[in-house]
């Protein structure tokens, strides 16, 4: 009789604990199982290049809250890549931002931006990013070519700016009207030190000295005739400096 008492009682517990664990389950006392967000279809419809299949895919990953960071990242990335090889650029350029947000450590995808920066041609945020890449691993080898390309192109035309408008001579020694005249207009010295720049580089790439010596005869009749002519009637020194430009250089400009 007291054995059949246990075990009325013993089932009573079990009963008991089972309403209560249902209980706090359905009120918030324990987590409830939290079913995973599948990030696959999202991976294979960017890997398989499809647009209208990515985009829904993705999105239901990427807006879910309930999606693992790590899931996020890799949807995100994932998704940046194909608007990026569809030339919506601005698009990949917000996933790759968001993915860096929730991961700084990311050096392909800081090259990856660093590049679509380029193609909207904002050098200075591409050099920006490519130099966070190497930070992150200074043996990335893309952001190492990246980065030193752009070094050198930001240096180029911050060099080519600072000699903007100036001409191949002082102004401040220029006694000649056509010299002040160059002096006086950045088009037309920007043009005289094209034709100084490029007539130096034909001499330098002359087959021999005497090749060399008639360029250069030919540039100081040149200036000779300019120096000659300007004032006269119907003088158009823009128009013949822009001649003498495509005379040394070629009809294909070098």
């Amino acid at each position: 009789m007291r054995f059949q008492k246990l075990i009325q009682l013993s089932g009573a517990v079990a009963l008991s604990a089972l309403s209560l664990g249902a209980a706090r389950a359905a009120t918030g006392g324990e987590p409830a199982a939290v079913a995973q967000v599948d990030i696959a279809p999202c991976l294979a419809a960017s890997a398989a290049d499809d647009m209208d299949k990515a985009n829904s895919t993705c999105a239901a990953v990427i807006d879910n809250e309930k999606t693992a960071k790590g899931d996020l990242v890799r949807a995100l990335i994932a998704r940046g890549a194909l608007y990026a090889r569809h030339d919506q650029v601005d698009r990949a350029i917000a996933d790759d931002s968001r993915a860096l947000q929730l991961d700084s450590g990311l050096a392909d995808i800081f090259n990856a931006r660093g590049e679509l920066w380029l193609r909207k041609g904002d050098k200075p945020k591409a050099v920006q990013d490519f130099g966070a890449a190497l930070k992150i691993d200074p043996n990335h080898e893309k952001a190492k070519a990246n980065h030193k390309a752009m070094a050198r192109e930001l240096e180029r035309i911050g060099a080519q700016m600072a000699v903007a408008g100036k001409p191949s001579f002082n102004c401040r020694s220029a006694a000649r009207a056509v010299e002040k005249a160059i002096c006086g207009n950045r088009e037309l010295a920007d043009l005289d030190r094209e034709i100084f720049g490029s007539n130096a580089r034909v001499i330098r790439e002359a087959r021999n000295p005497a090749e060399a010596k008639a360029l250069q005869r030919e540039q100081d009749e040149y200036i000779a005739r300019r120096n000659a002519a300007f004032g006269r009637p119907g003088y158009d020194l823009k128009k013949v400096m822009q001649e003498r430009l495509q005379r040394i250089n070629g009809v294909d400009g070098y």
